[in-house]
């Protein structure tokens, strides 16, 4: 009996101009288009194992060793079944195909980094899903028609489906059949973005994205004219910056952006508080090490942006990550010594160091764990497809 199986893993990616709010939450169709860069999957990344057997009685799914139950009609129960209609398709064509869309299928995922560190694990993992089963089911779909799928998911999945610097286009058709991710521009067109993802110490967040969105929606009159009036420019704007490489117009648009997103949820009413002193203190610091730069003639050197939580990303060209590592860890002293991926302080280690001119005042230095855990990493590619090593079912189709 031939064993039917595939695993994939996909990437987290960061929005620079936010997705926030629902047309159709069911579709989950976004009131505006939003637009991300795609992180490296060699540090974080979600990846799936999909097995499909006629033995197997019912669809399963685990996630980080736990079994999820697949609810009726729920996001989860969604994908798979809109996946296993795309497979029919394909045995429809060619009848001499195994009818691997009747059979049960048995998913393992697994994050490789903390679920709890409030990165979006959702949109990897809806991406790695789509992709598992696409590379099982043999489907002859491109990155975007599986978006149209992932993003039934998760929204921002969509745009884990590419690497480099992605868009999702809102689309207009009620069936969301015009709201799916495309490219921008690839990983090998602007490899040298990288981004350092400040884990803020914070539990459980208190308004879960989901609920915020739709009481932004329902109470906001900012979210309108930013709907309106504001994202459709700051799309065209930051696409061509990307396109021309200009960092300088890439960080001014993706701070804006960020800014406008957190004011958006304080029109909410009540409003909603995603960010917390450590929050707004790296944006102080990365707002001083801009000012210095420009003072002295450059250009912005850093861009920090926040999604529905505390914790700070911050973009930068691979030149500066250094200085803003060693201001990062001056103000918010590390447990453990950093140790960084890409090597770029050597055997010595971090230092903590403020550049000439950087107005030190601007923040006051918070105690060891307020910034609980540093991410460098950098623009990245798109779902792979694993090899058989790689799987995470064992011979019974159970996790191993």
């Amino acid at each position: 009996m031939p064993i039917y199986q595939a695993t994939a893993s996909a990437p987290v990616n960061i929005a620079c101009i936010k997705y926030w709010g629902k047309r159709d939450t069911k579709l989950i169709l976004p009131t505006n288009s939003s637009l991300s860069v795609t992180l490296d999957q060699d540090h974080l990344r979600s990846t799936t194992t999909s097995r499909a057997d006629p033995s197997f009685e019912k669809d399963r799914l685990w996630l980080n060793g736990v079994e999820e139950e697949i609810k009726d009609g729920g996001r989860l129960a969604t994908c798979i079944s809109e996946m296993k209609r795309m497979r029919r398709e394909v045995e429809r064509q060619d009848p001499s195909l195994p009818k691997l869309s009747s059979y049960g299928v048995h998913i393992c995922s697994r994050n490789n980094f903390p679920t709890a560190a409030g990165l979006a694990s959702s949109a990897s993992g809806f991406a790695a899903l789509v992709s598992s089963l696409a590379a099982l089911y043999s489907l002859p779909a491109s990155p975007s028609e599986l978006s149209l799928i992932a993003r039934q998911g998760s929204g921002s999945a969509c745009r884990s489906l590419f690497g480099g610097f992605v868009a999702w286009e809102m689309g207009s058709k009620p069936d969301g059949s015009d709201s799916l991710a495309v490219e921008v521009a690839p990983r090998e067109h602007w490899p040298d973005i990288h981004a350092l993802i400040c884990v803020v110490s914070d539990d459980k967040k208190g308004t879960s994205s989901t609920s915020g969105m739709q009481r932004t929606v329902e109470t906001s009159t900012l979210l309108e004219h930013r709907i309106r009036h504001v994202v459709p420019a700051r799309m065209k704007a930051i696409s061509e910056a990307i396109r021309a490489r200009d960092f300088d117009a890439f960080a001014r648009i993706t701070m804006q952006d960020s800014n406008q997103f957190h004011a958006v949820a304080l029109d909410t009413d009540p409003p909603i508080f995603y960010m917390n002193d450590v929050s707004r203190a790296i944006i102080a610091i990365i707002v001083e090490y801009n000012r210095v730069s420009v003072a002295n003639g450059g250009k912005l050197k850093a861009a920090y942006t926040f999604d529905a939580g505390p914790n700070a990303v911050i973009y930068a060209p691979k030149e500066n990550l250094k200085e803003i590592i060693e201001l990062i860890v001056h103000y918010f002293p590390q447990a453990e010594p950093f140790k960084d991926p890409f090597g770029l302080f050597g055997t010595v280690g971090v230092k903590d160091a403020i550049i000439d001119g950087f107005n030190a005042a601007v923040a006051k230095p918070f105690g060891v764990g307020a910034v609980k855990g540093l991410i460098h990493t950098r623009v990245g590619d798109g779902p792979r497809v694993l090899s058989e090593e790689e799987a995470l079912l064992g011979a019974n189709g159970l996790p191993k």
